[in-house]
């Protein structure tokens, strides 16, 4: 049941989700234990965000 919550925030900040609306939702009083503790990089994320970032600046 617990990886599950680390899966749904993962999934959550992945869909576009505010960090602060996913706090609230898992009852963390802090951010950092949200974003540190629960929300992961997946491999898809980073190389969409490298992408992003390559576009912007016309490397490809």
């Amino acid at each position: 049941m617990h990886v599950l919550c680390h899966t749904f925030a993962t999934r959550c900040i992945e869909g576009g989700m505010k960090s602060k609306t996913l706090q609230t939702i898992l009852g963390h009083s802090n951010i950092g234990i949200t974003m540190n503790l629960y929300v992961y990089t997946t491999e898809d994320e980073r190389h969409k965000e490298i992408e992003m970032i390559a576009v912007s600046l016309k490397v490809v």
